[in-house]
């Protein structure tokens, strides 16, 4: 993984989570959500903020970005669950996407393809002729 968020930019609530887990699961706040204002981060750069807008907006609420967690039954692995869901979005789209640059076909190529449908046109003309 690359450079991570500062644990100073990120901000954790708790409430109860759903699923298994027995009396924990009335009684214990474990699911865990985490707010990360993506807008006045200096953990990435700008052109990486509109990759992660454009990719990731169903986790964008204003300007914070809202990770869930509730895998596990102890808050503390739910915060790391978490803190690792948005590192591995981060290094999803750090890198900027290679654009594909179209290429003229080669002269070979293009000699292949014609003789192709010559040998193709010339056997569907013996089909064609009458005996």
């Amino acid at each position: 993984m690359a450079k991570k968020v500062p644990k100073s930019e990120l901000s954790f609530s708790f409430s109860k989570s759903s699923g298994a887990g027995g009396q924990n699961v009335n009684k214990l706040n474990t699911r865990v959500s985490l707010s990360w204002n993506i807008k006045d981060s200096k953990a990435i750069g700008q052109a990486a903020k509109e990759r992660f807008a454009e990719k990731f907006s169903r986790l964008i609420v204003g300007d914070l970005v809202v990770i869930h967690s509730q895998k596990f039954r102890t808050q503390a692995k739910n915060i790391e669950d978490c803190v690792v869901k948005l590192n591995d979005y981060i290094d999803q789209i750090r890198k900027a996407p290679t654009i594909r640059r179209a290429t003229k076909p080669t002269r070979n190529s293009i000699k292949k393809r014609l003789d192709g449908k010559s040998k193709r046109s010339k056997i569907k003309k013996l089909r064609s002729e009458k005996f």
